[in-house]
C-alpha cells in the first residue's frame, strides 16, 4: 500500500511538473523565469522550526533525582544528586556514566536528562547563575562580558540534538588493544532539546562577522583551575578545560552552533554544564564545552591542554610512547570534530533469551552520523554479511534546515532509531546478528574495527552472538561487550583466551565473525576459523 502511495504521488508530481513546463513555454535556458521570484536558501536561524514548546512539554524528561548516590557522598560532588541506574565507568569519581542500553533507549527519541551521557574530566564547579560571566576577548573589536540573565534574555532557539562521547563503543577497541581511553559502551551518548543563543550572535556583537586575518579560529574554555593539567600561557587560562573550533563553523547559521542554557524545558543540569555550555551539533562531545567562561578569538588553534592531547584518531600503528616520542599529537591532520557513522543493537539485550515458542522476533537499535549527515540506512544479516535486511527508521527528527531536501544542507543532528521484525526461527539459526548503517554520503559502518590509540570514534558492524540456551529450549544472545568494568561478552572472552588482548592490526590472529555454532553443524563437518573462511585443520581443532 506505501508503494502505490508514493507512486501516486510521484504522478501527481510529474503531472504538475509538466503543466508548468507546458506554461513556461519555450523558457530560455540562460536564466530564471521572469514571472518566478529568485531562489533563495534562507539562513536564518529564527524563521526555522523552533522546539520550544515541544521542550516544555517533555520538561518532566529535566526532573532532578531526588537525592544524592551514597557514591558520592565522600567525592567533590556531593551536592550533585545523580540517576542509581548510571553506568559508573571510572569508579565513584572523577563522575563519567553511560545508562544501561535499554533503559536509555526504551525512553524514546527524547532522552531523559537523567540518563544522558556524562564525561567530568574532574570535580564539578560549584557556579552561580546570579554571578557567572562569559568574556568575549581576544583579536575582536569590541571585547565584552555577558552574565545569564542577560544571556537568557536574548532571542533564543531551541532544537534537539544528540550529544556522543567520541569514545563511545571503546571498550570493544579495548579489547584488540588497551588504549588510553576508560570503558565505554555503546550508549555513551543522549537526545535532548537543548535551548540557547546562536554563538554567531554573540561573536557579533563582538565585532565579528566574518573569518579574516587575526580572526581564524574561536578559543572556548571552561573555569580557570577546574582541571590539574594545564599548559603555561595556554588559551583558556591554566587549569581550564578548552578547545577550538574554526571561525567558519562559529559564525555559519546552518551549523546552529550555541551557547546553550536549558536541557528538556529547564535549566542545565550541573553534570552537562551549568549555567551554560557549547552545543555544536554533528561534533564529538569533547568540542562541546560545559561551563563556559571564556570566548577567544585567535589567528590559531587553541593551545589549551587538553585540544592538543584529546580527541585525535591516530593511526593503528601509533602506541602511546610512540604518539609522544615522534610528536604525533601535535599533527593537525588527525584531530577530530564531527562524528563518524555509526549505531548499535538494543534489543535484543545481552543474556536475552529466545524461546523456541516464539514465532517473531523484533530487533531494535539506534543509528547516527556526524556533520548533518541523514542515516539513510539501517540493515540486518542473520549469514555475517551475505546478504542484508532493510530495516525501518521508525523515529527521527524534522531537519533544522532545508526540510524535504535530499541535498547537505538539511542537518540532522539527532539519532534516529530502526526496527526489523524477524523469523525467530531464522534468527535460532544464525551464529550472529549483525548491525551496519550508511548516511547520505554513503559512509558506512566497517565490517572490521580498526585500533588507535584513543580508542575513538569505533564503529565496525555491531555484532550481537547466538548460542543455544542452556536448557536446550530456545536461544541467548550474547553482545560483544559490557560497559565499564563489568565482564562479559563475547569479544571479552576471546581476549581473555589470548591473554588479555586480541592484537587485530597488531599481529593478532583471528577477526570478529563468529565461528559456526558446533549445535548447527553437520557430524564431521568442521568449524570455519574466526573469520568465517575456510575450515580449520584437524590439529587446530584440537588445540
Amino acid at each position: 500500500m506505501a508503494t502505490l502511495l508514493v507512486a501516486a504521488a510521484a504522478a501527481a508530481g510529474g503531472v504538475v511538473a509538466g503543466k508548468k513546463l507546458a506554461e513556461k513555454g519555450g523558457a530560455k535556458n540562460s536564466g530564471e523565469d521572469a514571472d518566478d521570484p529568485p531562489v533563495a536558501f534562507n539562513t536564518d536561524a529564527y524563521n526555522n522550526h523552533d522546539c520550544a514548546k515541544e521542550a516544555k512539554a517533555l520538561s518532566y524528561l529535566a526532573m532532578e533525582y531526588p537525592s544524592v548516590h551514597p557514591h558520592d557522598v565522600n567525592t567533590p560532588d556531593n551536592w550533585i544528586k545523580r540517576h542509581p541506574s548510571l553506568i559508573r565507568l571510572t569508579g565513584k569519581h572523577p563522575f563519567n556514566v553511560e545508562a544501561p542500553p535499554a533503559e536509555l533507549y526504551d525512553h524514546g527519541f527524547i532522552s531523559p536528562v537523567n540518563l544522558h551521557v556524562v564525561r567530568n574530566h574532574g570535580a564539578v564547579p560549584q557556579l552561580d547563575w546570579a554571578t557567572h560571566t562569559i568574556s568575549f576577548g581576544g583579536n575582536v573589536p569590541a571585547p565584552f562580558e555577558i552574565g545569564m540573565d542577560e544571556l537568557a534574555s536574548m532571542d533564543a532557539i531551541t532544537f534537539p540534538c544528540l550529544v556522543v562521547c567520541a569514545g563511545n563503543r571503546r571498550k570493544e577497541q579495548n579489547m584488540i588493544k588497551k588504549s588510553i581511553g576508560f570503558n565505554w559502551g555503546p550508549v555513551g551518548i543522549g537526545n535532548t532539546y537543548w535551548t540557547g543563543v546562536p554563538l554567531r550572535v554573540l561573536l557579533n556583537r563582538a565585532g565579528i562577522t566574518k573569518p579574516g586575518p587575526g580572526a581564524r579560529f574561536v578559543c572556548l574554555a571552561g573555569p580557570e583551575g577546574e582541571l590539574p593539567k594545564t599548559y603555561d600561557g595556554q588559551d583558556g587560562g591554566p587549569g581550564s578545560y578548552g578547545t577550538s573550533i574554526d571561525m567558519e563553523t562559529a559564525l555559519d547559521p546552518t551549523c546552529d552552533v550555541i551557547v546553550a542554557y536549558e536541557q528538556n524545558g529547564k535549566r542545565l543540569h550541573p553534570d552537562h554544564g551549568f549555567p551554560c555550555r557549547v552545543l555544536i551539533p554533528g561534533y564529538i562531545g569533547g568540542r562541546m564545552i560545559k561551563f563556559l567562561s571564556k570566548v577567544i578569538v585567535t589567528d590559531a588553534e587553541s593551545k589549551n591542554f587538553y585540544h592538543f592531547n584529546d580527541n585525535r584518531v591516530l593511526p593503528v600503528g601509533v602506541d602511546a610512547e610512540r604518539a609522544t616520542e615522534e610528536g604525533w599529537w601535535f599533527k593537525e591532520e588527525y584531530i577530530i570534530n564531527n562524528l563518524n557513522i555509526n549505531g548499535a543493537i538494543i534489543h535484543p539485550q545481552h543474556e536475552e533469551t529466545l524461546p523456541n515458542s516464539q514465532k517473531t522476533i523484533t530487533i531494535k537499535g539506534y543509528a547516527y552520523s556526524g556533520g548533518g549527515r541523514k542515516v539513510i540506512r539501517a540493515e540486518v544479516s542473520f549469514d555475517q554479511g551475505d546478504s542484508w535486511r532493510l530495516a525501518n527508521i521508525t523515529v527521527r527528527e524534522k531537519p533544522r534546515w532545508a526540510a524535504g531536501s535530499s541535498g547537505d544542507k538539511a542537518k540532522h543532528w539527532c539519532w534516529c532509531h530502526w526496527e526489523y521484525e524477524a523469523d525467530a526461527a531464522e534468527v535460532r539459526g544464525a551464529n550472529e546478528i549483525c548491525f551496519r548503517a550508511f548516511d547520505q554520503s554513503q559512509n558506512c559502518m566497517p565490517e572490521r574495527p580498526t585500533w588507535n590509540v584513543m580508542g575513538m570514534l569505533n564503529n565496525p558492524w555491531f555484532r550481537v552472538r547466538v548460542h543455544p540456551s542452556a536448557d536446550g529450549k530456545g536461544v541467548t544472545f550474547e553482545h560483544p561487550t559490557i560497559a565499564g568494568p563489568t565482564p562479559g561478552g563475547w569479544m571479552q572472552k576471546m581476549a581473555a583466551e589470548k591473554g588479555g588482548e586480541l592484537l587485530w592490526g597488531w599481529g593478532g590472529e583471528g577477526g570478529p565473525a563468529a565461528p559456526p555454532r558446533a549445535d548447527l553443524r553437520s557430524p564431521g563437518t568442521p568449524p570455519k576459523d574466526q573469520n568465517g573462511g575456510a575450515p580449520v585443520s584437524a590439529a587446530q581443532v584440537s588445540q
